[in-house]
This record gives structure tokens, C-alpha cells and sequence, in this order.
């Protein structure tokens, strides 16, 4: 093994230990690995970390272009490469992050698509009054109302043990992305969905996990997409709607109903303020629908 791709091994290793999810590392590992077959021609041995310089950077940012990659996949490439390079200067292997000195490619600012307020109570009646015939009709109820109600995320849903649910205070205690906990409320709603529910939840040894699949086991994240991709099917006709549109129709909700930014960031879990931001003009792109369909001088 090259010194390369024993260092990138390190790196993978300590992304692990130190709580980045395992899509992270594996998005991280398969771009590594294409980053060391690029500077491993055949019969030729890749470079050591310290002699990668930024004209090999710039030829391997040339090659995924005429590959015609996304800017944002490329945006994720680059941070592989730059996250391995702050591993390795933390460390004294090399004396610059190299990955620094190329230009990030700009991404085109894509907004999400929202659901109304009405479509996302439409599409939860319609899960509540079980015209779709279910298994687990009060499971498959609560997942839609805390998707919905807290704004989590689909892991964080997944995630959820009983010892997280404060049911006489009506808080949720969430894992999110580096495993950073928050507490998010459980409104009436969710609440009352997430009680039925755990009144009829089979009670399995040692399984603590909130939401159980038709083994008496965790559900997984996957296994909620694709809940949730079915009942839309079956009740809106959307098959594109997903866990995050829930997400995504609370931030702008409460946003277009007067919540402060910085309260929406808390309880969405962003470390970065700009990442709640984008709601904003979710927001004002819906108001100007609203205006030049009603005012008469639109």
C-alpha cells in the first residue's frame, strides 16, 4: 500500500471515530479512492501526500469537469480532499492543505420544493383515516406527524429511543449530524399520534428503539423512506415526496408564520445559519406568487 492510501485510511478511520455519519464516510472513501486512481497511472505509483501540489489538483478538477459531474458532486470531492489535507497537516505529515488553494466550484442555488400547508394536512388525513391498508396504521401515523411536527430529520427519526421522548413535557431529545443532541418540542398533534402509537407498540427485550418494523426491530431510515414514498403515491399521487419534504414544509411554515430565523436554525439543527437561510427565500418566492396573483397591479 502506498503512503497515500494508508494515510487516506487513517483519515476514513478518524472521520469514523469521531462521529461523521457512515454516508459521510463512504462518500468520502469512494471519492478518495477516485482521487488516488487519478494520480496512480498504471504501473505508475501514486505521489506521496507532501508532493501532491496544486497543479495536480487543478488537472484532477479539469477531469471530473469533462466528466460533466455536478458542480455540487465536485464541491464534495474537493472536501474530501480538503478534509483529508487538514487531517494530515494536524498531524505533521504535510506543511499546507493543499486542497486550499484551488477555487471551490459554485453550485447553482437550487430551492426546495415546498409542500403547502394544505397538501402536507391532506396528505397526513389521509394517512390518519387508514384508507390504505396497513399493518402498523398507528406507527405509520406517527412517523408522518413528528416528520412533520419536530422538523427532524429522517436518521433522527429512525434514531429515536423511548428514553428520548419526554411524554409529560412533550420534548424530544435528537441525535443529529456528529451525533450534537438538541431537544425539539412535541406539539399536541405529534404528540397525541406518538402516544397511540406506543400504547399498541409490541414490547420487545432489550429493543429500545421508538419506531419497530414487522420483526421487532429498529425501523430504519430506509425503511421509513419508504413508508412515507408509498403513502404519498397512494394518497397525493407524489412519489417524489420523502422525509425531507416534511422538514423542509416546517422551516418554511414556520417562517412564513412569523418564527425568528435563529429559532428555526435551533430547532432544524444547523450549525450554520446560511443553511436556515435558504428558507427565506423559499419564503419570499411563495409571496411573490401571492402577489402577482392577486394584486391588481402585479
Amino acid at each position: 500500500m502506498s503512503e497515500l492510501a494508508r494515510q487516506i485510511e487513517r483519515y476514513l478511520e478518524e472521520l469514523a471515530r469521531g462521529g461523521a455519519s457512515p454516508h459521510t464516510v463512504a462518500a468520502y472513501a469512494a471519492d478518495l479512492r477516485q482521487f488516488l486512481e487519478f494520480l496512480s497511472p498504471p504501473e505508475t505509483a501514486p505521489p506521496k501526500p507532501q508532493a501532491v501540489d496544486l497543479l495536480m489538483l487543478r488537472e484532477w478538477l479539469a477531469a471530473l469537469y469533462r466528466m460533466r459531474l455536478a458542480a455540487v458532486t465536485i464541491r464534495r470531492k474537493l472536501a474530501a480532499v480538503r478534509g483529508l489535507y487538514r487531517f494530515l497537516l494536524r498531524e505533521g505529515v504535510v506543511r499546507v492543505n493543499v486542497g486550499r488553494l484551488v477555487r471551490t466550484p459554485k453550485a447553482p442555488q437550487k430551492l426546495p420544493e415546498v409542500m403547502t400547508p394544505e397538501q402536507v394536512n391532506t396528505l397526513i388525513d389521509g394517512v390518519a383515516a387508514g384508507k390504505l391498508e396497513r399493518p402498523f396504521p398507528a406507527r405509520d401515523r406517527a412517523i408522518f406527524e413528528l416528520l412533520y411536527g419536530c422538523g427532524v430529520r429522517v436518521s433522527e427519526l429512525a434514531g429515536l429511543n423511548l428514553e428520548d421522548v419526554d411524554r409529560t413535557e412533550r420534548w424530544l431529545r435528537v441525535r443529529g449530524k456528529g451525533r450534537k443532541e438538541r431537544q425539539v418540542p412535541l406539539p399536541g398533534q405529534a404528540a397525541g399520534a406518538l402516544e397511540r402509537y406506543l400504547a399498541q407498540r409490541p414490547v420487545v427485550r432489550e429493543e429500545r428503539a421508538v419506531f419497530l418494523n414487522h420483526r421487532g426491530q429498529r425501523l430504519t431510515a430506509r425503511g421509513i423512506r419508504g413508508i412515507v414514498k408509498l403513502y404519498a403515491t397512494f394518497i397525493s399521487g407524489d412519489p417524489s415526496i420523502h422525509p425531507h419534504s416534511f422538514r423542509h414544509a416546517y422551516a418554511t411554515h414556520l417562517l412564513a408564520d412569523g418564527a425568528d430565523l435563529r429559532a428555526i436554525q435551533e430547532l432544524l439543527g444547523h450549525a450554520r445559519l446560511s443553511t436556515t437561510q435558504k428558507y427565506t427565500q423559499v419564503s419570499l418566492t411563495g409571496l411573490m406568487a401571492v402577489y402577482d396573483k392577486a394584486h391588481p397591479k402585479a
